[in-house]
């Protein structure tokens, strides 16, 4: 069976919303300010405390409902271009780690081979002395190692800030998507339950 909405249901309904209290100009220019600087866990705290509720139902002006969808819009671009700047650090990180560990195989195997030879050779043209030129290798042997280590706790924290910024933006979306179901079947809820009261008045 199919409910037909009445323009003076609409009308009621329209009125009901427009003329509840604290709909000042202040108000107004008070959830433009929260909408536009506050972050969108905020906003929706804002509007929770700001409007009014109605036979178990949250009304809320359209105005507000659609800046809230471009606010939550824009903050999911946003965490997708932080992610994919992210991703881009860790490919680079990655690859720089394994230049490293490229080279310090090569300096190993460099220290391996300066380890067999005499105790002095000629290194570049340059007579050297075999503790010398072990102490230069490990030198940087060990700044490589050090380097890597740099590198691998700057990928695990851009890892960790990865993750967070993935769930983080999940949690957005469910909340978004939830908070929108929820709106949405309210809105209907009422609806219906004023075409249902207009109907009891015009029997009796």
């Amino acid at each position: 069976m199919r409910f037909f909405i009445q323009p003076s249901a609409i009308l009621i309904m329209f009125c009901i919303l427009c003329l509840s209290p604290g709909r000042t100009a202040s108000a107004q220019a008070s959830a433009a300010l929260v909408l536009d600087t506050a972050r969108l866990g905020e906003q929706l705290d804002y509007i929770q405390e700001h409007t009014r509720i109605y036979n178990d139902f949250r009304a809320i002006r359209e105005d507000l409902f659609q800046k809230m969808k471009r606010n939550a819009a824009d903050s999911l671009a946003r965490a997708k271009g932080e992610i994919a700047r992210l991703n881009g650090a860790l490919a680079t990180s990655a690859a720089e780690m394994k230049a490293l560990n490229t080279d310090l195989q090569k300096s190993r195997e460099e220290r391996d081979e300066a380890i067999r030879t005499k105790d002095s050779f000629s290194f570049l043209g340059i007579q050297m002395n075999k503790a010398i030129y072990n102490t230069v290798m490990w030198i940087i042997v060990l700044g490589l190692a050090v380097l890597s280590v740099l590198l691998f706790l700057f990928f695990k924290r851009s890892n960790v800030v990865t993750q967070q910024t993935r769930k983080e933006l999940e949690n957005t979306r469910e909340e978004f998507d939830a908070y929108k179901k929820t709106s949405r079947e309210k809105y209907e809820k009422l609806v219906v339950s004023h075409h249902n009261e207009i109907m009891k008045l015009k029997r009796s």
